[in-house]
Order: C-alpha cells, then sequence, then structure tokens
C-alpha cells in the first residue's frame, strides 16, 4: 500500500496538483504544501475553529480532514474572500468594529461567517450567535465580532462569499 497519493484540487480558484502522504491533514496541507499559513493550527481536534475553511462551499474544520479527502474539491481559505487587494465587507466590518486582537483566530470566525451570511443572508443576534458558537476567542468577548457579522449581513452580498 502507498503511503502517498496525489491530491488534485484548486484552492482560491488556483489549481493544484501534489504528491503527499496519505495522513497529512488538509489543514497541515494548505499550510506546509501550498504556503497559505492564514489557516490556522489551534487545538487540532476541530474544537476552536481557526481552521475553518470553505470546502466544496461548506465551512469545514481543515484539521479534521485529510488532504487525500479534498482530492477534486474547491476550497477557498481566508487569503481567497478578499476582493483582490480590498477587503471584503465582512473583512471590513471586522476591521471597523475592531472584532480582532491577536488575530489568531480572526481567519476562521471569517470563513465560518462567511459561510453562514451565505445561508442566512438577513440574521439577527442570537442566530449570529449561535453561528459562531464553535469558534472560540480568548481575547475579544465576542460583541465586536457579532456587530460585524451583523454589519456585514446588511452590505452587499454579492462581495461577501466566495468567488
Amino acid at each position: 500500500m502507498s503511503t502517498t497519493r496525489t491530491v488534485r484540487l484548486t484552492v482560491n480558484g488556483q489549481e493544484y496538483a501534489r504528491r503527499v502522504p496519505v495522513r497529512l491533514t488538509l489543514a497541515d496541507f494548505i499550510r506546509q504544501e501550498l504556503g497559505l499559513t492564514g489557516t490556522h493550527l489551534g487545538c487540532e481536534h476541530g474544537g476552536c475553529g481557526a481552521c475553518t475553511i470553505h470546502f466544496n462551499g461548506e465551512a469545514v474544520r481543515s484539521c479534521l480532514m485529510l488532504a487525500v479527502q479534498a482530492d477534486g474539491a474547491s476550497l477557498t481559505t481566508v487569503e481567497g474572500i478578499a476582493d483582490g487587494g480590498a477587503l471584503n465587507p465582512l473583512q471590513q466590518a471586522f476591521q471597523e468594529h475592531h472584532a480582532l486582537q491577536c488575530g489568531f483566530c480572526t481567519p476562521g470566525f471569517l470563513m465560518t461567517a462567511s459561510a453562514f451570511l451565505k445561508e442566512t443572508p438577513n440574521p439577527d443576534e442570537a442566530q449570529v450567535r449561535e453561528a459562531i458558537s464553535g469558534n472560540l476567542c480568548r481575547c475579544t468577548g465576542y460583541s465586536a465580532i457579532v456587530k460585524a457579522i451583523l454589519e456585514a449581513s446588511r452590505s452587499d452580498k454579492s462581495r461577501v462569499f466566495d468567488r
């Protein structure tokens, strides 16, 4: 049995093919093989949400998947949600509301929130709090994060989601 396998996938609109160990996590693949370090590793057990990405449009914890499971998939990382060099409305709202301090958890919150807003375009505060309940932040207390997500929900939705 081979201990490596070729993985072909699209990440942030760019196609990649890499031969990887079959036990390499998707999070490590994204960071080490592709050099996209915005996907953070916190707990490596799926509990903190720092490694959240979009997998075929759905928010997933990349630390809980193997890279080989992503063969043929389309992924979006936090690096892929900006509009070229400009922040998208969700990123802009995080900046304006100071919805980050150390920034470690921010990419996971952005990816969780953008997937949530795609499914729930006009949420109330309770819905936002429920949507982000799986993401942990040790710095902000969540109030600014909730306000930022609510503000982004009132913006041009077409610019909040995956390209």
